[in-house]
């Protein structure tokens, strides 16, 4: 596990492609790699929620080098975007994210996952410039049995169940049939894949998310409904994956022994209920929004019964990756929910406040990475 001054040695100056650069995940990379000094470019569409932390950050200045508004899923013009860039480090995010919407857009939502990685592989492969990539896909890969206790380790079954799952599954073996068929004996290409748990923050204003919905809730002076407040999630803070995904990119990069295939998810001690997140958001907030009712009325299990498939269980062993590399979770459940809940009392206040709010809580962060390394 690097410190963060042995990161920014070496990702200063460095080229780096950044798909899906304007969803919250990709905002919030592009954060830290522009503190770190490199040369962001992203490649995306417009951003996907309104608000969206992507149009926050840009307002206080803090963005990529450059922001190419396209379709990943057209081939010809991505392999154009990056024969211009001719990227150092490519980390591919581009994703149509949302489970619940994946049944709405079942289609569009398998050509974007997996075509798109389909096509930024060929990207790599067309090129011949040495690089070190990222694929980052989701803790929904697995072949998911709901099984009580059980965490899902990287040798698991493959076999996501709704279409984005499914779909994040199939561009894992994209990824892995890419890498042996070409990249493996070259040394020009180092590749890994990475699958978080659910990541909450500051600036998700994704619908169909728990803490999203809440901020919403809380802002807007609505109660908030919570679909299912006894589903068990891997719940860490953005900065969690996306600074060990910059942390893989670059010690695979140094040592190709590496490359692999990693959860990247939180201690057991932060897979708790929707509900009890729920909780823990409004003590943070000092409200209740939630009507003091987090039980499911009758309308609401009702409801629930004809709605799309979602898992109750899901936990992931993140061991690999702690011997790989040395790492250990800097933010717990409690310290990742009072960030959240702290820019979300700032933004309520304009996005100035809301833009110092994170670069604050990333200074912090930053100084328990070193400590924990």
């Amino acid at each position: 596990m690097k410190t963060f001054d042995e990161l920014t040695q070496y990702y200063k100056g460095k080229k780096v492609l950044l798909t899906g650069h304007t969803g919250f995940k990709g905002s919030v990379m592009t954060m830290v790699l522009e503190k770190m000094g490199a040369r962001v470019y992203g490649y995306a569409l417009e951003a996907p929620t309104d608000p969206s932390l992507f149009e926050t950050l840009k307002a206080g200045g803090i963005g990529p080098s450059e922001s190419r508004i396209a379709d990943i899923r057209d081939f010809e013009a991505l392999k154009k975007y990056y024969d211009e860039v001719s990227p150092d480090v490519v980390i591919h995010m581009a994703a149509q994210p949302i489970v619940r919407e994946s049944y709405r857009i079942p289609r569009e939502t398998f050509e974007t996952n997996v075509m798109g990685t389909v096509n930024l592989m060929e990207c790599i492969r067309l090129s011949e410039k040495p690089v070190s990539a990222l694929n980052v896909t989701t803790d929904k890969v697995y072949f998911n049995e709901e099984k009580p206790g059980y965490r899902y380790k990287e040798d698991d079954s493959l076999d996501g169940f709704d279409p984005y799952s499914n779909s994040k599954s199939c561009s894992e073996l994209v990824t892995h049939s890419y890498f042996r068929s070409f990249f493996q004996n070259t040394g020009n290409v180092r590749l890994s894949t990475a699958r978080a748990g659910n990541v909450i923050g500051g600036g998700d204003w994704a619908k169909d998310r728990i803490i999203p919905d809440a901020a919403r809730a809380y802002l807007s002076g609505t109660p908030l409904t919570v679909r299912n407040p006894g589903s068990i999630r891997p719940f860490q803070h953005v900065f969690e994956p996306v600074f060990m995904y910059l942390d893989i990119v670059c010690e695979q990069a140094e040592n190709g022994e590496k490359q692999g295939w990693y959860n990247v998810g939180p201690d057991a001690c932060d897979c708790v209920t929707t509900g009890e997140l729920v909780k823990k958001f409004c003590a943070a907030l000092g409200e209740d929004i939630t009507g003091g009712a987090l039980t499911e009325s009758a309308a609401v299990k009702a409801s629930q019964k004809a709605a799309p498939h979602e898992a109750g269980l899901l936990m992931l062993d993140n061991t690999k990756i702690k011997e790989t590399f040395g790492w250990q979770p800097v933010w717990h459940i409690g310290e990742a929910v009072k960030a959240t809940a702290d820019y979300t009392k700032a933004f309520r206040a304009g996005t100035e406040k809301a833009n110092a709010e994170l670069v604050s809580q990333l200074s912090a962060y930053i100084k328990k990475w070193d400590q924990m390394g």
